[in-house]
């Protein structure tokens, strides 16, 4: 079964306004940890049953469908605190301790800043799940060999992006009364790569606090993060 798939993509808009050309300190106290804050969601989902392969629906046609709604969602929350997010403020694409850098298609390492960082994703994400050779809309159209890699590659740089968000413009997306959204988006992505396995969990693990927190708040996260 061929699922209906989104053709459209609104790429992250930099806002006209001017940075104060500050950059943010370390929150060493880890301000999305709080609990008045991991307990915001949009509603309570059983997200275990979102992430699930559907009996008659192709896997890849599943993966498909299912990381093209999170490019879309994570580009979209990327771009409410995109203004705060400048080559001034963010020098480099951080979480953590961990520092990111990109790689071209000659594998050439190359340090960026973050808002470069992550331009480059999302030009990238956009280019293949647009490409019906890679992400085919068309009944009948097979997927490519190389479709789960570059799923699995998608899915490791959208990590990225939300991890950027928590650990830099958290309290930005605070400011915006966002909170809600970020921790729904953030733990029906983790639930969603655990599940098909998209994700090595070392890469992850930089942000192990807060998803324990996040499934802690919900029974059916929880139950399945147990299960792995």
């Amino acid at each position: 079964m061929r699922l209906k798939r989104n053709g459209s993509y609104t790429l992250h808009r930099k806002s006209k306004t001017k940075p104060n050309g500050k950059k943010p300190a370390t929150e060493e106290k880890k301000l999305y940890l709080e609990s008045e804050y991991t307990k915001a969601r949009v509603s309570d989902f059983n997200l275990k049953e979102l992430v699930t392969l559907p009996r008659e629906i192709d896997l890849n046609e599943w993966l498909a469908s299912n990381t093209t709604t999170f490019f879309n969602l994570i580009n979209l929350q990327y771009s409410t605190i995109s203004e705060f997010c400048t080559g001034e403020t963010c020098q480099a694409m951080t979480a953590c301790n961990t520092q990111y850098y990109w790689y071209d298609e000659r594998g050439k390492k190359t340090k960026c800043t973050a808002p470069q960082y992550v331009d480059f994703v999302m030009s990238l994400v956009q280019k293949l799940v647009t490409d019906e050779d890679i992400f085919p809309t068309k009944y009948g159209k097979e997927f490519p060999n190389s479709f789960e890699s570059l799923v699995k590659k998608i899915c490791k740089y959208l990590f990225h992006v939300l991890a950027h968000i928590y650990w830099v413009h958290f309290k930005e997306t605070v400011a915006l009364d966002l909170q809600g959204h970020l921790n729904t988006l953030y733990a029906h992505f983790i639930v969603f790569i655990r599940e098909f396995n998209l994700v090595d969990p070392k890469e992850t693990s930089i942000m192990d606090d807060l998803t324990e927190v996040l499934f802690s708040n919900s029974s059916s996260a929880q139950n399945h993060v147990k299960e792995r």
